[in-house]
């Protein structure tokens, strides 16, 4: 159901100039227009593990750093480690609980490219060669005018962006903006410009998630949050509801609008872990969650990502560190982590409201590259 309340924005909220903002990411579905979708009608309960620890520190640039002290420093509301799907650590700080549902930023866009994939797998987009202007109305000539849909999963789209959030000039902010005037968010990337011919450039865009929510929501015939109720929260058996933020249209904010509690984000990366694969049940192919978690193409490597952060490469709306090990996570604006490491069978959750995230485009205030570092050094302490 979607809510027509007078609420404030964003720009009330002034995100991305320090203030702090834990009050309102575990409350944003009440507070911003909101789709909410129902738990699973069969729950299931994460099962627990031996209780395990925290690293008490990690090294990161040269220097021995406080475990405890950069959680405090990122504003960590809830932090879930699970090991071979066993909870192993959960703790929970400030506004954060184990039944608050805690906004994702930009983890959402694993969750649109999983619903990409089973709306491709029931033939409703009958192949990623498809042109997403086939199913999304745009001008012609404009960005997404004949681009395929592989290309803008992996961000390739070649469509003229900036993802600066301490610019409030960028086209990001922009975009929210228009999501919250009362314009509209189809006619928004229907005349975005392109810059790059698609599929040579790797540039980290939101509108190209925007895009994907579209394309699922016209392909299927249903709404964003319609489609994830039945297609994952019901059988991933999510136990809490869930919600979309909705623009001033009613459409889903598919590029970071989704609120679900620490344990419902992590069944997503549990899902991806074991090849999708649910409890027994397929919900995802296998061959989609390879391909998802891999870099398939050079310009999207690690270090030649545009807007990215640091050594990391790009799939399919997933983020892929350097390295063999195969990890992959979902990453998200103030610090919001799905990260999963297959080699040592551990999903970790981490949902923050980090206050000098977007505050310049540093990583000394943005913490990006350290909080990888972190959730590696606790996989590795946890296996």
């Amino acid at each position: 159901m979607t809510s027509s309340r007078t609420t404030p924005t964003l720009r009330d909220l002034a995100v991305f100039t320090g203030r702090p903002q834990h009050q309102n990411f575990c409350r944003m579905a009440e507070m911003l227009p909101s789709r909410t979708m129902a738990p699973s009608s069969r729950p299931s309960t994460l099962p627990e593990g031996e209780p395990s620890g925290l690293p008490p520190a990690y090294r990161f640039e040269g220097t021995t750093r406080s475990t405890s002290a950069f959680l405090s420093d990122t504003d960590t509301a809830a932090l879930l480690v699970l090991v071979d799907g066993r909870v192993r650590h959960e703790h929970y700080a400030l506004s954060g609980g184990p039944d608050v549902p805690w906004m994702s930023m930009s983890v959402a866009k694993s969750f649109v490219s999983a619903l990409v994939g089973i709306a491709l797998d029931e033939g409703h987009i009958p192949s990623l060669d498809a042109a997403v202007s086939d199913f999304v109305p745009v001008r012609p000539g404009s960005a997404y005018d004949g681009v395929c849909v592989r290309d803008v999963l992996r961000m390739s789209s070649g469509a003229r962006w900036t993802e600066d959030y301490s610019d409030p000039r960028s086209e990001v902010f922009r975009l929210v903006q228009e999501s919250e005037s009362g314009g509209s968010l189809a006619e928004f990337v229907a005349s975005m410009e392109r810059e790059y011919e698609p599929g040579t450039v790797c540039r980290y865009n939101s509108a190209d998630t925007v895009v994907l929510g579209l394309l699922v929501s016209r392909a299927t015939g249903r709404g964003l949050a319609d489609y994830m109720r039945e297609k994952l929260c019901e059988p991933l058996g999510m136990v809490s509801p869930g919600h979309w933020l909705v623009d001033s249209r009613g459409i889903e904010l598919a590029y970071y609008g989704l609120n679900l509690t620490a344990r419902d984000y992590a069944r997503l990366g549990e899902l991806y872990r074991n090849g999708g694969v649910w409890q027994g049940i397929r919900v995802l192919p296998a061959e989609w969650v390879t391909d998802s978690v891999t870099v398939g193409s050079p310009h999207c490597e690690p270090g030649r990502v545009l807007g990215g952060q640091g050594p990391l490469g790009y799939g399919y709306q997933w983020w892929i560190p350097e390295g063999d090990r195969g990890e992959f996570s979902a990453i998200g604006v103030y610090n919001q982590y799905v990260y999963v490491d297959p080699a040592g069978a551990t999903t970790i959750v981490k949902l923050s409201a980090n206050r000098t995230f977007g505050t310049s485009p540093d990583e000394a205030t943005n913490r990006e590259r350290e909080t990888l570092t972190l959730l590696r050094a606790i996989a590795a302490h946890n296996t």
